[in-house]
């Protein structure tokens, strides 16, 4: 009889069919079920948090048109009231200074515009940024004070840009989107 085995096997047989399996990077579940015989493993509701980016895109796209819409409407109205308008800055520092006049139907759709319930209105403004605040970061509640910090940088560099303070609307939607950042933030600590 063959101390190797019974029919002739031999302990280097099983080495001679053994194809190492390709080294792969070790994760730390693996190396943790290593050490402790436990894996520790994500639980299928964990939330993954991408950006959105066809609601970012359509947001944008909106927002552009919107503006180009309201842009052509003053600059119609205010034509040949001697100023080019040829920079954003200068057409936003030209109606901060009030020295214009518009027709009454101008006035009427800028007015119906800014109302409660128009595209520029305080509600529908604020309910654009946080939409886009949660689209850009997938609703990841940690991004939350990055998106708010961002806002504010934005209020500020508009107020700089319009080159005093911002109309009431302005400050009203500041306000509203401050608030709705606040409930972002409790709706999300309560989950």
């Amino acid at each position: 009889m063959n101390v190797n085995g019974v029919s002739g096997y031999s302990q280097l047989d099983a080495y001679k069919t053994y194809q190492p399996a390709p080294k792969t990077t070790e994760t730390a579940t693996e190396k943790a079920a290593e050490e402790t015989g436990v894996i520790y493993e994500k639980s299928a509701q964990a939330a993954k948090y991408t950006p959105n980016t066809s609601v970012v895109e359509m947001l944008k796209a909106d927002a552009a048109a919107q503006e180009e819409s309201f842009r052509s409407m003053v600059q119609k109205a205010i034509a040949g009231q001697g100023n080019a308008l040829a920079t954003s800055d200068e057409f936003w520092r030209f109606l901060a200074s009030g020295n214009f006049t518009v027709t009454e139907a101008a006035k009427e759709e800028a007015q119906k515009a800014i109302s409660e319930d128009g595209y520029w209105g305080v509600s529908q403004t604020s309910d654009r940024i946080i939409e886009m605040a949660k689209a850009l970061t997938g609703g990841d509640p940690d991004k939350i004070e990055d998106m708010r910090k961002a806002f504010e940088t934005g209020f500020k560099e508009a107020t700089k840009t319009w080159g005093r303070d911002l109309p009431e609307i302005s400050s009203n939607t500041y306000d509203a989107v401050m608030e709705k950042f606040d409930k972002w933030a409790e709706e999300s600590a309560v989950i």
